[in-house]
C-alpha cells in the first residue's frame, strides 16, 4: 500500500503554528465584525430619536453601539490577534514544506543524506523558523520534528514517494486554491454588488431630504453603513485573494504535469521547484496582510 502523508503526520510545528494561526484569525475577524456593527448601531441611534420621559431610547443604542466598538478595538489593540494570525500562518507553512521535503527525499534533503544528518538538519531549520515566532506560538506537540510516517515515507521506493507527494501535496494543494479562488470570486462579487445597491440608495434617500419629499435624515447612516462595508471588505480581501489563488492554482497545474515525467535523478529539485511556487503564493499573501495591517 501506497505511504500517505497528510497534515496530522507533519512536524508537530506545524500543527501549533496552524492552531495558533486559525484562532487568531477567527478573532480578528470577530473583532472587526463587533466594532463594525457597534459603529452602524451608533450610526443609527445618532440619527433616530425616541424618548421614554427623559432617557432617549436611541441615543442609548448610540451609547452602547459606540461603548461595543471601543472595546472591540481595545481588545484588538491589546491582543493583537492578526498578529497570531499572519506569524502562525508563516510558521505552519514554512514547516509543511520542510516536513514535505523531508519526507519524500527533496532539496535539501535528498535520498543520498544520510538519515541521521538529514534529521539533523530537519530539526535546526525548524528551530530556526520557530524563533521568528515564539512569542505568539506556543509550542506544545510531541514529535516537533520528524514523525514516524514521515520516516515511513521518507524510506519508500521513489514510486510511493512519488505518489504520495502528487497526491498529498500537489494535488490536495492546487484543488484548495481552485475551491478558495472561486469562492472568493463569488465573495467579491457578492460585495460589490452590495456597495453598489446601499451607494444607490443613499443617494436616493439624500436626494429625497433635499427636494423636501421627506425630512427624515438617515443619509450618515447609510454612508457609515457604506463605509463599514467597504472596511469589511478590504478585510476579507477577496479579489486580491482570489487572483493570487487563480494564479498559483495555474502554476501548480503546470507543474504538476512536469512533476509526473521527473525521474529519480531530477526529482529533489523538481520537489523544491513546487515548494518554491507555494511559498511564494504565500510570501505574498504575508505582505499584502502585513501592509493592510499597518
Amino acid at each position: 500500500m501506497t505511504a500517505e502523508l497528510t497534515d496530522s503526520d507533519l512536524p508537530g510545528l506545524f500543527r501549533d503554528a496552524d492552531r495558533a494561526s486559525v484562532r487568531g484569525q477567527r478573532l480578528t475577524v470577530l473583532l472587526n465584525a463587533v466594532r463594525l456593527y457597534g459603529a452602524g448601531a451608533a450610526a443609527l441611534g445618532g440619527a433616530l430619536s425616541w424618548k421614554l420621559g427623559f432617557f432617549d431610547v436611541w441615543g442609548g443604542v448610540a451609547l452602547v453601539g459606540f461603548a461595543v466598538a471601543l472595546a472591540a478595538e481595545v481588545m484588538l489593540v491589546i491582543h493583537q490577534p492578526e498578529r497570531d494570525w499572519y506569524s502562525g500562518r508563516a510558521l505552519a507553512e514554512s514547516a509543511k514544506t520542510l516536513g514535505w521535503r523531508y519526507a519524500v527525499a527533496a532539496e535539501p534533503f535528498a535520498e543520498d543524506v544520510p538519515a541521521k544528518e538529514a534529521r539533523r538538519f530537519l530539526r535546526e531549520r525548524l528551530a530556526e523558523i520557530a524563533e521568528k515566532g515564539k512569542d505568539r506560538v506556543t509550542l506544545s506537540s510531541d514529535e516537533a520534528d520528524v514523525t514516524p510516517r514521515m520516516a515511513e515515507l521518507r524510506e519508500s521506493p521513489f514510486a510511493e514517494r512519488k505518489a504520495a507527494y502528487l497526491k498529498g501535496r500537489v494535488q490536495d494543494q492546487k484543488d484548495w486554491y481552485v475551491r478558495n479562488a472561486e469562492k472568493n470570486k463569488r465573495r467579491a462579487l457578492g460585495w460589490r454588488v452590495l456597495l453598489i445597491v446601499g451607494e444607490v440608495l443613499a443617494v436616493a434617500l439624500a436626494s429625497g431630504r433635499a427636494f423636501g419629499v421627506w425630512d427624515l435624515d438617515i443619509s450618515g447612516v447609510l454612508a457609515a453603513a457604506v463605509a463599514g462595508s467597504a472596511a469589511w471588505f478590504g478585510l476579507k480581501q477577496h479579489t486580491a485573494l482570489a487572483s493570487a489563488y487563480s494564479v498559483t492554482a495555474a502554476e501548480l497545474s503546470l507543474t504538476r504535469s512536469k512533476i509526473v515525467d521527473t525521474d529519480e535523478a531530477e526529482w529533489a529539485a523538481a520537489v523544491a521547484d513546487v515548494e518554491g511556487a507555494i511559498s511564494r503564493e504565500h510570501t505574498l499573501w504575508l505582505a499584502s496582510r502585513s501592509s493592510a495591517a499597518h
